[in-house]
Order: structure tokens, then C-alpha cells, then sequence
């Protein structure tokens, strides 16, 4: 782990009031060198200097922090889906490793990546599944099955919702990190996340550390079951997105 890399992660991280082992920190450097390693021979991000690589990826998805503070204590079951390489789920792993964490993708060879991450890095109680949102939401041993769902995924809010909110317990809830300006967003989606038995709590609106990026959380919470529904099948969400 070079100096360069320590200091900066410190430096931001201490702006989220959070502390990591040595060999924590550890892990992170591991991962951003397997991250960069793999990325040679498949597209995981275009993300891949070691800078841009803390404050975009690591830290920006540490950040979860700010809307749910027990992060640290509380022992939620999550499942981060489309998490691409491994974004938030796997930083939100090695910092708080008492998290149950299920990563959820639909191309495999992101799958196989994801596993070398967690077997080179020593982490338990987090698998990778493969699969589609619109198919995985529907089978039982998924749905309305985990205390939280976030996403970095980039898709409008009401289709994200339609792919997350299904997986997401009742009295749980559904984060979704978005960028840029969200107003026009959050009020075209208000009616598809009632529809999804969900209800817009919260909104945290940040600069991320580091950068000149604008960076939202939005808590949505479940207070209803989902009708059988949905999610619709593979494909309609995104191109029907609810209204």
C-alpha cells in the first residue's frame, strides 16, 4: 500500500467520521490493484487511477453512511444490485464487515470477478449471484427477503425502483446513489414508488470528497408489500418505466 493511497483515503474518509484498521486499508489497495488488473482485459470502469478510484468509487460509496448512521453496528442484510464491479457493496464490506452482503449482476464475467475479489480479500458473509433483476425479484428466496437495497446503477429512479423495491423487506428500505440534479427525477417517480409500496423519505445531497461531483442518497422506504406485478418482465421496466 503506498503513502500516497493511505493518505488521501484517510483524509476523506475521516469527512464520513470513519475510522478503518490497517488492514482494512489493506484490503482497499488490494482491491484497486485486482480492479485495475482485470480492467486491462474486460470493462469493469473507466475509473482506474488510483485517485479518481477513492473518491469515486470507494469513498462515494462509503458514503451510504450519511443517511444511515448504525451502519457501523447494525447487522443489515443487503443485496446491491447491478453492482458492476463490485460498487458499493464491496467497500461497504471490507469498512463495516459485520454487513451480510449479496452482489447481484447480469453478466456473468463480472460474477467471476467479483468472486476473486472476495476470495483474494478473504471476505465472508457476501456472495455474487448472477442474474437478471426482473427474474430475481420474483423468486422467493429473494424477494422481500433483505433489509436494504442499494444501487449505483444508472437508470431513471422509477425504473430503478421497479427493479429494487421488490427485493427490499417491509419496514426496509431502498437507497439508490444518483448524480447530478435529481428534482425533476424524484417527482416523475413519487407515484411509481407508491405503486411499489414505497414511500421517499429522505434526500442527502453532497459534494463528493475529493471532486466538484453532486452526489444524492435517497432513502425510500417500504411500508407495503409489492403486488405480484412486479416487477414486469425483463425489459419493460426501462422501456415503460411506471408513471
Amino acid at each position: 500500500m503506498t503513502d500516497a493511497f493511505y493518505e488521501k483515503f484517510q483524509n476523506e474518509l475521516s469527512l464520513l467520521s470513519i475510522n478503518l484498521e490497517k488492514n482494512q486499508l489493506e484490503q482497499f489497495y488490494k482491491y484497486y490493484e485486482i480492479l485495475v488488473e482485470w480492467n486491462k482485459v474486460m470493462n469493469l470502469t473507466a475509473i482506474t487511477e488510483m485517485e479518481e478510484v477513492i473518491s469515486k468509487h470507494f469513498v462515494d460509496s462509503l458514503s451510504l453512511i450519511k443517511v444511515l448512521n448504525d451502519l457501523s453496528t447494525e447487522v443489515y442484510n443487503i443485496i446491491d444490485v447491478g453492482t458492476g464491479a463490485g460498487f458499493p457493496g464491496i467497500p461497504l464490506k471490507i469498512a463495516f464487515p459485520q454487513l451480510k452482503i449479496t452482489l447481484m449482476d447480469s453478466l456473468n464475467k463480472r460474477i467471476n470477478f467479483l468472486n476473486e475479489v472476495i476470495n483474494n480479500l478473504g471476505l465472508k458473509d457476501i456472495c455474487a449471484i448472477h442474474g437478471r433483476a426482473e427474474d430475481l425479484g420474483r423468486d422467493i428466496k429473494h424477494r422481500e427477503q433483505y433489509d436494504i437495497c442499494v444501487s449505483r446503477a444508472v437508470a431513471n429512479l422509477s425504473t430503478l425502483s421497479e427493479y429494487c423495491m421488490p427485493f427490499v423487506k417491509v419496514g426496509g428500505c431502498f437507497i439508490p446513489y444518483k448524480s447530478g440534479k435529481i428534482e425533476e427525477e424524484l417527482g416523475e417517480a413519487k407515484h411509481a414508488v407508491f405503486l411499489l409500496g414505497g414511500k421517499i423519505e429522505d434526500t442527502e445531497r453532497f459534494l463528493l470528497p475529493g471532486t466538484e461531483a453532486e452526489r444524492s442518497l435517497i432513502k425510500i422506504n417500504k411500508g407495503n408489500g409489492i403486488s405480484k406485478k412486479y416487477p414486469r418482465k425483463a425489459g419493460l421496466p426501462s422501456k415503460e418505466p411506471l408513471k
